[in-house]
């Protein structure tokens, strides 16, 4: 991933295109695919095969705790980020009254839940100005009938990334409310373990595994401290998340689990499980240090290079406060991205915004490919 070598083995789709859309999809190496195939032998055993389906989902969940700073009773790994919201907001048991404080800088997933009609919390949003969330504007928007705070770690939409301690103080200082930090664009790209102290606060941490993970769709990791597992306690119902499920009483009453376990409502998704903790293993593999050692100074680069050039860029223009994502704006975005796409130079073009990922997999050579394609492209428009 970090070498030309490693890279053509581990990646041979990348050859001879220029990726830099991790930020929608990742693309996963070869053990990924191998996993899904060890699935499908194991399923062959049938009752027997959920012995090994229960060793895998044990593995993923150690592998994802360690990469987040939890332990392993900590996680639990739902279907996708979005049944993760939903379940929070379930929890949470809003009344009339309650508040939840979003951001314009969060992905719809963590947003959505709390504008349903059937949600009686009212929604205040955090509003970003140049690119960023300034603490100074949430403080006004916390209040006694806080609940929830939500906040992308990194933002889907221009690479802005929190300080989630630093908010976390604010959010538990000035309000009852828990955090919940999403942190599907910062997962694999940038160091979350214990060790760096990067999520310390956050209440509630949530990511989807088919980005810069580079695992498939289906999977949803969900974090919960120990000391906040009694705030998460989701109503729902299934044989995973109630105690005793099969107990004398279970037509007559069911108690769910706390914590993490509560957002593991039915039969995991196996398959996914099994691809999971092989993109996790890959990960674990590489380090997630040595990732952001590689591609922080591409980071770099590219956002010179974008600074050069006639574009309305939407990112902060300091690399401290990126990860991986930057992201851009052109009255004519629609036909820079569809002359990039042209040259195999793949970039994420939403309303006339162009939004790049830099991963472990990008190159020098692939950061100086685009920036030439798109001042060719700046200068065609």
């Amino acid at each position: 991933m970090l070498d030309t070598l490693s890279r053509r083995r581990d990646f041979p789709a990348l050859e001879g295109m220029v990726y830099l859309n991790t930020a929608a999809e990742g693309i996963p190496p070869p053990a990924v695919a191998e996993a899904l195939a060890a699935y499908a032998r194991d399923k062959q055993l049938g009752m027997d095969g959920r012995i090994p389906h229960t060793l895998v989902h044990a593995e993923a969940r150690r592998l994802a705790a360690a990469l987040i700073g939890l332990d392993p009773d900590d996680v639990a790994i739902c279907s996708c980020s979005s049944e993760a919201y939903n379940l929070a907001a379930l929890a949470l048991g809003l009344h009339d009254g309650d508040e939840v404080v979003v951001s314009d800088l969060d992905f719809p997933a963590s947003v959505t839940p709390f504008l349903q009609e059937a949600c009686p919390a009212r929604v205040c949003v955090w509003r970003a100005r140049e690119g960023r969330l300034d603490t100074a504007d949430l403080v006004p928007l916390l209040a006694p009938a806080t609940r929830l705070v939500s906040l992308p770690l990194v933002s889907f939409y221009n690479g802005f990334r929190a300080d989630v301690p630093a908010v976390a103080g604010i959010v538990h200082h000035h309000s009852p409310a828990l955090l919940a930090v999403d942190i599907t664009q910062g997962l694999a790209r940038i160091p979350l373990d214990r060790g760096t102290g990067a999520l310390d606060g956050a209440d509630l941490i949530v990511s989807s595994t088919h980005k810069w993970l580079l695992g498939p769709h289906g999977g949803g990791i969900v974090g919960v401290p120990p000391h906040r597992a009694a705030a998460w306690t989701v109503p729902a119902g299934g044989w995973f998340q109630i105690r005793d499920a099969f107990g004398t009483e279970r037509f007559e009453r069911a108690e769910s689990q706390t914590g993490a376990a509560s957002f593991a409502v039915g039969m995991p998704n196996y398959p996914a499980l099994y691809a999971i903790r092989a993109a996790l293993d890959y990960i674990a593999g590489v380090g997630v240090a040595a990732i952001d050692h590689h591609a922080a100074p591409l980071v770099a680069r590219c956002l010179a290079g974008l600074r050069a050039l006639d574009v309305d860029i939407l990112s902060p223009t300091d690399a401290a406060s990126l990860a991986g994502i930057l992201a851009f704006r052109h009255p004519h975005a629609e036909a820079i991205h569809r002359l990039l796409h042209g040259q195999a130079i793949h970039v994420m073009h939403s309303a006339g915004r162009l939004r790049v990922a830099i991963h472990g997999y990008t190159t020098a050579d692939d950061v100086e490919t685009f920036l030439t394609a798109l001042a060719a492209a700046l200068a065609a428009v």
